[in-house]
């Protein structure tokens, strides 16, 4: 097998992207499954991947002179038009060419060195059964009114089931923002993951491969099955999001506590619980690092989900104190996960797995499974 290929995008090199495309996916895999291996020191790792292509169902695309588009390789203050994306999936191309073709060349875009311009971003997600697309203007344009109205008008047009207008600063970089419209539809949008109902915010973070990471759940659950014998053993599900590893795994557990530090989270997550009918689950709103601050049953796992960032020092202490009989860490930075790890001195890896929901690029999801040694 030849160590290289053609890459399948055109704008590939020059947009800053996909990172390996150039690379037959089988040596991507292989990349990634060696890189897991060097931060963790541990062999036995199971690699589980889907589609390499179209499979991407949120883009926060940037509005350019030309069209909308991306930053280029090296240059964040360039943008590059892209008329179609090879690792986004079918119904979001389909929403980039309505934009493309509704807003056309001649509007006001956003210069990000002058910080002057109106359109900001285009923000696309579709999951597999709902579509959203969030224009973000800058509020402190002069020409807001009339950018407004011509998303209205675009709301009319447009396939996409929800339509939002998001402000924010002209020095700030965020695609999301509090403080938003709807012009159209929701600001929440609708995901099933293995029967259960999952609604989240147009504005909040839920994976952007709904292949992947259902595969992803059901390993878990699997995971989490196999040690279960207690009916009254509880579960702990630290940066609980949504809810949505605590509600797929309610079935097994006498009690499931979430915890989410983002008010919006928990309040979505809350509502999944209701839409779910679970009377065992509860989602709270706290920092993961302050779980002294509440009382959790002894007899427990965890499962911990952290941002790119990795768990707080303080968090890990509280794990360590907390003893859970079985700690799975799924992680998205393996750098970070290769930190944190040692901290957890009572725990050795009992299993590993690559879930590969960025193919092209050098990210990946990894799910340690994680006993205590003594």
């Amino acid at each position: 097998m030849s160590s290289t290929r053609e890459a399948k995008c055109p704008y590939f090199g020059k947009c800053g992207g996909c990172a390996t495309q150039h690379l037959p996916y089988e040596v991507q895999l292989e990349n990634k499954k060696k890189r897991l291996i060097q931060e963790i020191s541990y062999t036995d790792i199971q690699v589980f991947s889907d589609e390499e292509w179209l499979y991407r169902n949120r883009m926060d695309m940037t509005f350019t002179p030309e069209g909308i588009g991306f930053r280029e390789k090296g240059k964040w203050w360039k943008a590059l038009p892209v008329a179609e994306c090879v690792i986004s999936n079918k119904k979001l191309n389909e929403l980039n060419k309505e934009i493309c073709d509704f807003f056309g060349p001649n509007y006001d875009s956003f210069n990000v060195k002058s910080h002057e311009g109106t359109f900001k971003y285009a923000v696309i997600r579709t999951p597999q059964n709902d579509s959203s697309v969030s224009i973000v203007l800058n509020k402190q344009s002069p020409n807001l009114a009339e950018a407004e109205e011509k998303v209205r008008q675009f709301a009319k047009k447009t396939t996409a089931n929800n339509v939002l207008i998001t402000y924010c600063k002209a020095k700030s970089s965020q695609s999301i923002g509090e403080e938003y419209e709807v012009v159209k539809g929701s600001d929440f949008l609708e995901e099933d993951i293995m029967g259960k109902t999952f609604h989240y915010s147009a504005q909040g973070f839920f994976q952007n491969n709904s292949v992947m990471a259902e595969k992803m759940h059901e390993y878990v659950h699997e995971l989490l099955k196999s040690h279960k014998s207690d009916k009254y053993v509880s579960l702990l599900d630290l940066y609980g999001g949504v809810g949505a590893f605590g509600i797929i795994n309610a079935d097994l557990f006498h009690k499931v506590i979430s915890v989410e530090s983002f008010e919006g989270c928990t309040v979505a997550a809350n509502e999944n619980i209701k839409r779910n009918e679970l009377k065992n689950v509860e989602a709270i709103c706290m920092d993961a690092k302050r779980l002294k601050q509440v009382k959790f049953p002894e007899d427990q796992y965890i499962i911990t989900d952290p941002p790119r960032s990795g768990m707080s020092q303080e968090t890990i202490i509280e794990i360590n104190k907390l003893k859970p009989k079985v700690l799975i860490y799924i992680s998205c930075n393996v750098e970070q996960l290769g930190k944190d790890l040692p901290k957890l001195k009572e725990y050795k890896i009992k299993s590993a797995a690559i879930f590969d929901l960025f193919p092209q690029t050098n990210h990946m999801e990894s799910v340690i499974e994680l006993i205590r040694a003594s």
